[in-house]
């Protein structure tokens, strides 16, 4: 890493915790979070600029400190993988999703199972929707979002703050936060 990727990283992300020096010091970390162009969803181009809106968004919820310190772990690592991942093929290689990536990952610091299945399942909230509405595939959304809330069992909460604090970033399409919001009945709805 440069003196100045390591600057602006610093400077973007204000890390607060060992943790969270100790993870920018990974090299292949720091390659993710330096990828990327300005895009469909993510207007803002590099991982690292999407990432500070996400940690700003953690910081309006009115949370406890070990949820807070939680959702800043994931939103560190949740996209970081990207660059990684293979979509060339079909069907899709799921194996090698950034998101299962960033678990393996995060594994090396932490064995919170429930961090981790967060981690690896932030999209399958987008996904199930995707199957719903814009798919018409009823069955297998159903499906993905059933297998979405067994892992996540009662870490729903959790899972739809992370959920809401990536969706109301960029120019993402706000629609499947808005579905789930209406359709999980065991979440707490949260503004910010």
């Amino acid at each position: 890493m440069t003196l100045q990727e390591r600057t602006e990283i610093e400077e973007w992300l204000r890390p607060e915790s060992k943790l969270e020096k100790e993870i920018l010091s990974e090299p292949e970390f720091v390659r993710g979070l330096m990828w990327g162009k300005p895009r469909f969803g993510h207007p803002e181009g590099k991982v690292l600029y999407h990432v500070r809106e996400v940690l700003d968004n953690i910081d309006r919820l009115p949370i406890d400190e070990p949820l807070r310190r939680d959702l800043r772990l994931v939103a560190y690592v949740h996209d970081s993988f990207k660059h990684l991942e293979d979509k060339s093929g079909y069907p899709r290689d799921w194996s090698k999703h950034h998101a299962v990536f960033a678990r393996q990952f995060l594994q090396a610091y932490t064995d919170d199972c429930g961090l981790l299945d967060l981690v690896e399942l932030h999209d399958e909230a987008y996904y199930s929707w995707r199957h719903l509405h814009l798919y018409e595939q009823e069955q297998k959304g159903n499906e993905r979002l059933q297998s979405l809330l067994d892992r996540i069992g009662a870490h729903r909460q959790r899972y739809y703050l992370f959920f809401k604090c990536d969706t109301r970033t960029g120019d993402k399409n706000q629609a499947p936060l808005k579905w789930f919001e209406k359709t999980i009945s065991s979440i707490e709805i949260v503004d910010f």
